[in-house]
């Protein structure tokens, strides 16, 4: 990759694995994009849990790829300069990312300017916010994925996809779970979410969840029977672990559980009773999941996004939390400390959001 000669950017970097205090505010040179790559002048940068986790590292002590790493794999911005080859983007477009710090020293998104290929970026449709489009990457395309692997559903999203469908969304106020909802509901499921308190279920209810079931204060399990006596067709989890026997009592004969996260304990499967049902259980990792399923997705999403489907902030479930580029220590620290919403770090003019 090379650099512009003379020019300088802000940077958050770190060199080592570690707490948020690993994080640095650094000058460093503006690259220039090489062929099939693009530069992205970032506006808004998205934390999200596998930042803080990659930061943190697996045990302490870890090593990283690279002498030093940007983090942040989502963001939104616009096109500044475009390499050899490229076609699908010109200077000027808005765009956001996916994967971006994903095998990279310097694609993160808590920069200035970042260069990838154009494989990991994504046009941003006119209706949508630089805020908007920093939060697709990692939760929106975990939730489609995990919307359209059941075997008898859709293998993309788009309205009435998932009509006659009951998804039940497990944790309902986090990012993923948020967008899976937003998602389904476009796509024409019935949606149920479980969560822990009251605040949790008037997100949920904001987000556009027809039925909310506080798992603390009621039988779950009958709840979600009494609403759909048959069993759901398809459940996002997100603590497999620890919902396992939930799930079992509310799937559906030939029903799916699509996991996209884990609290970490080991899951402990009743082999007889999801035999008896013919459960899936389709386990998900965005970064490996293919070029192919993460360009679907971003098409899905974007059409949603279009018809009015997806939506952030305060009314619409998924508050924000914002923090300048220095800041972005005090930003890994919030989501690592499980805040309620969506953290974002203003890179660019605070008024281009």
């Amino acid at each position: 990759m090379a650099h512009s000669v003379g020019l300088t950017m802000k940077a958050i970097v770190y060199s080592e694995t570690g707490a948020p205090s690993v994080l640095h505010l650094v000058e460093s040179p503006v690259p220039e994009p090489e062929a099939g790559e693009v530069r992205i002048r970032v506006v808004v940068s998205g934390v999200n849990p596998t930042d803080w986790k990659s930061r943190r590292g697996s045990q302490p002590g870890d090593s990283l790829d690279f002498a030093e790493v940007v983090p942040n794999q989502d963001g939104a911005g616009v096109i500044d300069a475009v390499g050899a080859g490229v076609h699908r983007f010109a200077v000027g477009d808005r765009v956001w990312t996916a994967i971006a710090a994903f095998q990279s020293a310097h694609g993160g998104t808590a920069q200035e300017f970042t260069v990838l290929p154009v494989n990991r970026v994504y046009p941003l449709p006119q209706a949508a916010s630089f805020d908007l489009g920093a939060t697709l990457g990692v939760p929106a395309m975990t939730a489609h994925r995990a919307l359209t692997v059941a075997e008898d559903g859709p293998s993309r999203l788009a309205p009435g996809a998932l009509s006659g469908k009951t998804v039940l969304v497990a944790g309902g106020a986090g990012a993923v779970g948020h967008a899976a909802i937003q998602l389904a509901r476009w796509a024409g499921a019935t949606v149920i979410t479980t969560i822990s308190s009251p605040a949790k279920a008037a997100l949920a209810k904001a987000a556009g969840a027809h039925h909310i079931v506080n798992y603390r204060e009621t039988d779950a399990a009958f709840e979600i029977r009494r609403l759909v006596p048959d069993g759901v067709d398809l459940i996002v989890e997100v603590a497999p672990d620890k919902n396992v026997e939930l799930d079992g009592k509310v799937i559906r004969n030939r029903g799916s559980i699509a996991v996209y996260a884990s609290t970490g304990d080991p899951l402990v499967l009743d082999i007889r009773v999801l035999m008896t049902l013919n459960v899936r259980y389709q386990f998900q990792l965005l970064y490996t999941q293919g070029q192919d399923v993460r360009d679907a997705a971003a098409e899905d999403i974007n059409a949603a996004i279009v018809d009015g489907a997806l939506a952030i902030g305060d009314d619409a479930g998924l508050p924000l939390h914002r923090y300048l580029l220095a800041e972005t220590a005090q930003a890994h620290a919030a989501v690592e400390g499980a805040v309620v919403g969506k953290v974002l770090i203003d890179v660019g003019p605070f008024g281009q959001r």
